[in-house]
């Protein structure tokens, strides 16, 4: 979970998150200063995606690629600790593997 302010959830809140949870989530985004912005944006592109495929990249550099539906391709490349986006394409792409992550092993302090 997210480092951030500590909000106590009386019964109120509780009915909130059971009969609205995105209206709950947001509300508590907000009450912690949280701009869910790019959460919402990320949601919306990936709420009517069916299938994701991963692939490595293939330019030689250290990166992946994201492919939605097997329509569109989402590029990531490594920039020292973490990865940055760097476009996308469009097309026709084959399936994936999804034993990709078979041999990924996790480290405990990844994990919620």
């Amino acid at each position: 979970m997210a480092k951030g302010k500590e909000i106590k959830i009386d019964w109120l809140n509780k009915l909130l998150f059971k009969f609205w949870p995105k209206m709950g989530i947001r509300y508590f985004a907000n009450k912690m200063g949280i701009d869910d912005s790019r959460a919402r944006q990320a949601h919306d592109l990936f709420t009517g995606v069916k299938k994701i495929d991963i692939f490595p990249s293939g330019s030689g550099y250290r990166g992946f690629i994201l492919i939605l539906d097997q329509k569109t391709s989402l590029y990531f490349y490594q920039d020292g600790d973490h990865f940055k986006y760097d476009g996308y394409e469009m097309g026709e792409y084959k399936k994936g593997d999804v034993t990709l992550f078979d041999t990924v092993k996790t480290k405990k302090e990844h994990r919620y």
